[in-house]
């Protein structure tokens, strides 16, 4: 997924001034005249934002005018309260006094976005008034002393319904089962009423004024029947009192395309696969050592011609289809986890079958370079069955499109045999998780949050807007509620489906504490009280910096540098970027790095630079991949490619420091992800058009190398062991079936020259992918030869102690990179592990290198690789009198004392 504050102001207010305006009339309509005393301008009255913020019980931050006599709050049950023509009036508002004060340091803690904020206290007297006036429309209103308005906005409310409701954190919502009989709980403490539509009745249902929750008890009938809240509630989006029929946000079953929840017990024995109580899973795998391959579950089955089961969860139980039998493969090579883009229930994919569009053209007709295919995709994109998931609808359900039947709880059990299928296969299971936003906001039909407390779940700027700097409505991870809806959320998925991992989208976006609290809860699982051990559950994420919580604006983020020593690793970009060549979004996709030619291997790129720039951008690239090799470690020092002694953190990325983890597992290295182009087609772009397929498929080993032989966590995109490519597309996330599904079996090639990608995030581009669609190839021998190499690399990686340190210390104390300094070979990158010696060759030409300190040490190649698929590296050599080290051309060799 793709990717401040106001400042104060002073007004003086008397008490004399203050009580004059209080014995205005309140119920009085009253004009903002633009030619009064010290009157704003009409533009501070404007009831379409909601510029005051309170904060608490007691306190609301709002930076007004200048020159008012006083500030309250206007509440109305009813929703009245109107802006016309400089007029703000009401037929039943009730008045809050508001006092100045200041931000105390605890607040300004809490909310550092807020600290130049001018702050105003509730008058005590009119503190009783506080939880009624959450239950309507909310303005905040400024006037002179002869009651003419000068400023008004609405209120955002967040802050205070956490303070108020403080006990609604411990609430179990959602369905609960005592003894059979099922309770039905929704918290929603500022509705003006909430009932249960249940079968086509209507239910009515208390409310606990102490946590704001809603609830019901029924009859154990009530088990498989459908339902939705009703909710009665003030809505600042449409200025009005709704009343929304909405589905349960803590929802753990519902009918097909989400319309209603479903009561139901997921403890329920009947919804258990055979075997599931007793499953064995296979070892546990710390995150430091966590080897990841990422899949789509469309993406796994659905162009397998051996699959009973395409394009659904079941498809993972066919035991003898291509696809499960190269998991398999994966898995006895050293692959630990398989990471499952969202499978949770998503709002853009229609559930049944025969609701979903298929593309009317004869797609496989149309030649490698034709702009048809994309074109025919996507006049259905919108419809068909394709995405990739990053939609949230309900956070804790299966999406019901990947079952054989959406309607009820085949979900739940196909989800489950999924899980089991994998574990039998010798794989754990990672859940892709998107908690930092949801698919829609406000009064929207796949809004749920928004629509049961409006204002609230929501991340809010300034102005009261939606903040939408993840793609779509940002959620506010940092507020109480949905900080608990994401700690409920994953211990669900881990104790009721036993997942075994969780990979947090835009985890930047979330605050650390969150994060801390989700491991926390996680590691009081035990199997004996819950049936899985929690504290063998991994966390990662990506840890991104930007949007309006960039720099720890509104908390202290979840971010790369914050999550170190967390337990909690995050993805780590710089070797990524220092392996394929520039950036992702690079205008012209054709710039080199160390994995794709930089300097000893040039394409005819101007966007390049000079013979002297590409050999200096590449040995810093070098030194790049070398951090990425340690782990990203801040404090590891070794000489760089200047001569210099630096520390990882004193290496430049971009800016920033390329090192930031203080432990093995605090990063996770990846060369790609579903993320923009795969790597093969970003090697297709950068590698020269002449380089032959076999050289292709050698340096997409040797880039996958560059991870997975890293300390720490690596992540891999399933299919780049096959060299899967998905015709130089760039976001396929909505791209269909055509341009995203792997393909296990390579008769079936590897998924390019299947047509121009689609146009929408592709056709700037479009001019350099043409010539390449008809003349790059990949067949069988480089697709199996790849494969069998990388596989080859991950038994070395999983079975070699060396790669699996646990501290930075021993780090430091066993890695180092001898020939790193001045002399260092461009496109070489030489490590010393323990007792072992691996050389990067990433040239087009066999290389010497030369470790004079090891002379007379003998060395030879690891034997896995000596007893391996890949003839080439089997030809490399070690001279035992000169400590040298001979490598051949695009090559990762291993070599043992």
């Amino acid at each position: 997924m793709r990717r401040r504050g106001i400042r104060r102001r002073a007004a003086a207010v008397t008490a004399v001034l203050l009580a004059t305006a209080a014995l205005q009339s309140l119920a009085a309509p009253v004009r903002a005249a633009a030619d009064a005393p010290g009157a704003a301008d009409t533009a501070a009255v404007d009831l379409t934002t909601s510029r005051a913020i309170w904060i608490d019980r007691d306190t609301v931050a709002w930076n007004g005018v200048d020159g008012a006599a006083s500030t309250q709050l206007l509440a109305s049950e009813d929703g009245s309260l109107t802006v016309r023509d400089g007029t703000l009036s009401g037929d039943d508002e009730r008045w809050i006094r508001l006092g100045r004060t200041a931000l105390t340091d605890a607040q300004k803690a809490r909310f550092p976005h807020l600290e130049d904020y001018t702050a105003w206290s509730v008058d005590p007297r009119d503190r009783d008034r506080v939880r009624a006036a959450l239950r309507g429309q909310l303005v905040a209103a400024q006037r002179a002393a002869d009651g003419t308005v000068l400023a008004a906005t609405g209120v955002q409310t967040a802050g205070v319904l956490d303070d108020l409701y403080r006990g609604a954190a411990k609430a179990e919502l959602g369905p609960v089962f005592h003894h059979g009989r099922p309770a039905l709980n929704v918290w929603a403490p500022t509705a003006r009423s909430v009932s249960l539509e249940l079968d086509g009745s209507t239910v009515a249902m208390r409310r606990d004024d102490a946590t704001g929750v809603w609830s019901v008890t029924g009859p154990a009938s009530w088990t498989g029947k459908s339902y939705r809240y009703v909710v009665k509630v003030w809505a600042p989006s449409v200025r009005e009192v709704v009343t929304n029929k909405v589905t349960d946000p803590s929802s753990v079953a519902l009918t097909a395309d989400s319309g209603r929840s479903l009561v139901v017990d997921l403890d329920d024995p009947s919804l258990a696969p055979a075997g599931w109580a007793g499953l064995r899973k296979p070892r546990a795998v710390a995150l430091r050592d966590a080897q990841i391959q990422e899949l789509h579950v469309r993406d796994f089955s659905v162009e397998d011609r051996t699959s009973r089961h395409p394009g659904t969860y079941l498809a993972f139980t066919d035991k003898d289809s291509d696809g499960s039998r190269h998991l398999r493969r994966l898995a006895r090579a050293g692959t630990s986890y398989v990471h499952l883009l969202p499978v949770f229930d998503i709002a853009g994919i229609p559930e049944r079958t025969a609701d979903q569009a298929v593309p009317a053209c004869a797609l496989p007709s149309y030649p490698a370079d034709s702009g048809r295919q994309q074109e025919c995709v996507a006049k259905t994109a919108a419809q068909d069955a394709y995405n990739w998931g990053y939609e949230p609808y309900h956070f804790t359900v299966p999406e019901g499109s990947y079952a054989t039947d959406p309607d009820g709880t085949a979900r739940t059990v196909e989800f489950r045999r999924m899980v089991q299928a994998l574990n039998q296969d010798g794989l754990r299971v990672v859940m892709d998780v998107v908690y930092n936003h949801t698919a829609a906001a406000g009064q929207a039909g796949t809004s749920v949050l928004d629509r049961i407390v409006p204002g609230y779940y929501q991340r809010l700027l300034a102005d009261g807007s939606v903040a939408n700097s993840t793609c779509c409505a940002n959620t506010a991870t940092e507020n109480t509620m949905m900080g608990k809806l994401v700690v409920d959320s994953v211990v669900t998925w881990a104790r009721q489906y036993k997942v075994d991992g969780f990979r947090f989208d835009l985890m930047g976006h979330q605050p650390k504490a969150n994060l801390l609290a989700v491991r926390q809860a996680l590691d009081a699982l035990t199997p004996a009280k819950d049936g899985v051990d929690g504290k063998r559950i991994i966390l990662y994420g990506e840890g991104w910096n930007f949007g309006e919580v960039a720099d720890n604006a509104r908390f202290t983020q979840a971010t790369q540098a914050n999550m170190a020593g967390t337990d909690i690793a995050t993805f780590s970009d710089r070797a990524r970027d220092a392996v394929r060549g520039g950036s992702p979004f690079d205008a012209d996709p054709r710039v080199q790095g160390f994995g794709s030619g930089l300097y000893t291997d040039p394409n005819t790129s101007p966007a390049n630079g000079t013979t002297e720039e590409q050999k200096a951008r590449l040995l810093h690239y070098q030194d790049l991949v070398k951090v990425g090799l340690t782990g990203s470690l801040k404090d590891f020092t070794f000489t760089d490619t200047s001569g210099e002694r630096v520390s990882g953190a004193g290496v430049d990325y971009n800016g920033a420091p390329a090192g930031y983890a203080d432990a093995p597992g605090d990063a996770l290295a990846y060369a790609d992800a579903h993320d923009n182009e795969s790597l093969f087609d970003a090697l297709a772009y950068k590698l020269p058009a002449g380089t032959s397929p076999a050289d292709r498929a050698r340096m997409q080993v040797l880039a996958m190398a560059t991870a997975t032989l890293s300390q720490g966590p690596a992540l891999s995109q399933a299919g780049t062991d096959l060299l899967r490519s998905k015709s130089l597309d760039r976001n396929s996330f909505d791209s269909g079936d055509w341009f995203n599904a792997i393909h296990w079996n390579c008769a079936d090639g590897n998924g390019f020259g299947r047509g121009l990608p689609p146009a929408a995030d592709n056709q700037s581009k479009w001019q350099y992918a043409k010539a390449l669609l008809t003349t790059v190839r990949a067949g069988c021998p480089q697709i199996t030869a790849a494969s069998a190499a990388y596989r080859d690399l991950l038994r070395i990686r999983t079975t070699e102690d060396t790669f699996s340190l646990r501290t930075a210390a021993q780090v430091q104390d066993r890695l180092s990179f001898p020939l790193s300094g001045t002399h260092e070979t461009p496109g070489v990158v030489t490590m010393a592990l323990g007792d072992l010696v691996v050389v990067f060759n990433a040239t087009p030409q066999q290389q010497r290198q030369r470790i004079g300190r090891l002379a007379g040490t003998p060395y030879h190649l690891h034997p896995v690789q000596a007893a391996g698929a890949d003839p080439v590296v089997k030809t490399s050599r070690y001279e035992r009198r000169t400590g040298t080290f001979t490598v051949p051309a695009r090559t990762v060799a291993v070599f043992r004392s």
